[in-house]
């Protein structure tokens, strides 16, 4: 689970990558291989490429989020990625980790925990159980299709908040299907896949109907 070149170098971009950052996620990428053993967070033919398919591939978020936006809110956050990544690069915003599974809510406690990482809250419940608050940054990795996503997490969102959604291969399909919202969204291409998306922008809310 070796960091290759061109993925450090890609992360050395990233000005919050420093010393401390990179022996987190060094660590993160120990307890991911420990915890794979016990369930699948993430695929194992898949562990040997963690840097590149998973730690830079969250972390790349942080190029769209100005300093200081927060709180940040993931949505289905599972292994951790990219909330936790986000967490361990910028160990001074608040992030909030939002997951419904057990054996997944325990799992992002326990990385907490053992990351040394105190800007963690996690939600343990379906995003629609969860109290709202207004989020600087919203993000979600293989949570939902693009109009449930917005249907059930708009109410975390004001005009000024920040929207993070890889879609892989999808990105540029589901945002030109999307209907009857206000938003600035654009499609970004990913820096761990040259066919892959994120949608990345801002939400105004829902259009009214014209009678």
């Amino acid at each position: 689970m070796k960091c290759d070149a061109d993925t450090l170098a890609a992360l050395q971009q990233i000005p919050e990558f420093d010393d401390k950052a990179r022996a987190r996620l060094v660590q993160f990428a120990e307890a991911v291989r420990d915890e794979n053993r016990a369930q699948n967070l993430i695929a194992a033919s898949s562990l040997d490429q963690i840097w590149s398919r998973h730690f830079l591939d969250s972390a790349q978020l942080l190029h769209h989020v100005p300093r200081g936006t927060g709180p940040w809110l993931d949505l289905g956050s599972g292994a951790g990625f990219p909330g936790l990544v986000a967490a361990i690069l910028r160990p001074e915003c608040d992030v909030r980790l939002v997951e419904s599974r057990r054996r997944r809510i325990e799992w992002l406690e326990r990385a907490s925990v053992r990351l040394g990482l105190d800007n963690i809250t996690v939600i343990g419940s379906r995003l629609e159980a969860a109290e709202g608050f207004t989020a600087g940054v919203i993000s979600a990795r293989a949570f939902a299709p693009l109009p449930k996503l917005l249907d059930i997490s708009a109410r975390f969102s004001t005009i000024e908040t920040i929207w993070l959604l890889p879609k892989g291969r999808s990105a540029a399909q589901e945002l030109d299907d999307l209907r009857g919202w206000r938003h600035t969204f654009h499609v970004e291409q990913s820096l761990t896949d040259p066919d892959a998306g994120i949608i990345v922008g801002t939400l105004a809310g829902k259009k009214v109907a014209r009678a």
